[in-house]
């Protein structure tokens, strides 16, 4: 890879994470250039590696490689120790001084109880930038509940806003608060970094799932501070509570569309529908009006959308008038929409022994930093001795005795699975 500028090349980046936030953060920083030592705990590793799919070859299966592990994790060198062992804190300790930025993910006070906390490591390094990761932030009544992202979801009263009038709130199915917090501290961290290079200070950042989703709110907030119990955000289903009309509405064939038309959009909708007595119905003349009236709107749209032999054609009719719209994909539709493909939204990766598999690409793009399409993410401990030997000289003997005391631990497929060209042992996952 060429770039006319640096990005994040030269700094070091110490991640303390596991499943999806922390290694977020600093997945981002490894793909624009910064070194990213991930230090993972014995004897398992980050957790995530045993989620998704694994290798094929019976050999390997059970081994630390899985396609879950690889989405969050490329780009990085893998060092597995076990601080639990005052030599495993000590090899930490150690490294500081040479890392530039510490992300870590563990429940707030414990990394601090392991003699690893910010004020221990900025004696050391007083340039350092530690960003610690958690549910609901370093202090607050909540900060020592353990939790993940559908907890943060709850709290922030976002799930509470999702579902079916008639039922209970429904389960968001991805880690949005995990992903999205990821990328605020990425943010933080590259702003702190800023921030060192004009005054040399180091800093403490906080991050939290919580106070991500909070942030989401787009309309409600000052709504509900304002009018106090008399307003609550409505469970509307496939509905936007402030009407529109805007949701999905379903097409003949049972396909769907989504749909947004804004109050000064309304005009282009009718027009779309050849239907002009719509701007004189007093359910839908005014925005309060179809909001008030949204079931009978979505009635109306559904029809006009059932006469289309496709849903193509509806969307075609739509986006002639420049109603805004889209057809609701299905993940895999998604994965191979060309506009996805080309962007490299979806990005095609090649493991060594889970073989090629699609993973989701940067969602930012930089002029002067091309993409790396040559991805790899590390077995557990692979770059156990290059890190130790490099950062820290110590000698083969020196390593040894580590790793006889179960102080460093290592994949064992590295004893004995790859070939000098890492090339794929197996060409498919399951």
């Amino acid at each position: 890879m060429s770039a006319k500028l640096p990005m994040l090349t030269g700094y070091r980046v110490l991640d303390v994470g596991q499943f999806v936030a922390g290694p977020t953060c600093t997945r981002i920083m490894a793909e624009l250039g910064a070194e990213v030592i991930k230090l993972e705990l014995a004897p398992f590793g980050d957790r995530g590696r045993a989620a998704g799919d694994k290798p094929r070859d019976p050999r390997f299966k059970n081994g630390s490689q899985s396609t879950y592990y690889f989405q969050h994790n490329h780009s990085k060198k893998s060092l597995a120790l076990d601080i639990k062992q005052q030599r495993g804190r000590d090899l930490v300790r150690s490294l500081i001084s040479k890392i530039d930025v510490l992300v870590e993910n563990f429940a707030p006070g414990a990394i601090a109880r392991m003699g690893l906390g910010y004020d221990e490591l900025k004696a050391i390094n007083p340039r350092l930038i530690m960003c610690s990761i958690s549910l609901a932030g370093q202090s607050g009544p909540l900060s020592q509940q353990p939790g993940f992202d559908y907890m943060g979801a709850a709290y922030s009263g976002i799930t509470s806003t999702i579902g079916e009038a008639d039922r209970g709130p429904a389960q968001i199915a991805t880690a949005i608060g995990d992903s999205s917090t990821g990328v605020t501290a990425a943010m933080a961290v590259g702003f702190a970094l800023l921030h060192r290079e004009r005054t040399g200070e180091g800093q403490y950042i906080e991050c939290s799932l919580l106070d991500t989703y909070f942030h989401m709110h787009e309309v409600n907030v000052p709504k509900s501070s304002l009018r106090g119990a008399s307003f609550a955000p409505r469970r509307m289903g496939s509905l936007h509570p402030d009407g529109g009309p805007t949701g999905i509405f379903r097409c003949k064939g049972g396909e769907f569309i989504a749909i947004m038309v804004l109050p000064y959009q309304w005009p282009q909708m009718i027009k779309a529908m050849s239907m002009p007595a719509l701007a004189n119905d007093p359910r839908f003349s005014t925005p309060r009006a179809r909001r008030d009236n949204n079931e009978a709107l979505k009635h109306i749209i559904e029809q006009w959308l059932s006469q289309f032999p496709t849903r193509e054609a509806a969307i075609e009719a739509l986006e002639t008038e420049r109603v805004p719209c889209a057809p609701v994909l299905a993940l895999n539709e998604a994965m191979t929409h060309p506009h996805l493909r080309e962007r490299k939204t979806v990005r095609r990766v090649k493991d060594r022994l889970i073989g090629e598999f699609d993973i989701p690409g940067m969602p930012a793009k930089f002029s002067q930093w091309p993409e790396n399409t040559a991805l790899r993410a590390d077995l557990l401990g692979e770059h156990n001795e290059e890190v130790l030997r490099a950062l820290l000289n110590l000698s083969d003997r020196e390593i040894a005795a580590l790793y006889a005391d179960k102080v460093l631990v290592r994949d064992p497929s590295l004893d004995h699975a790859c070939d000098a060209s890492r090339e794929p042992l197996v060409n498919d996952a399951h």
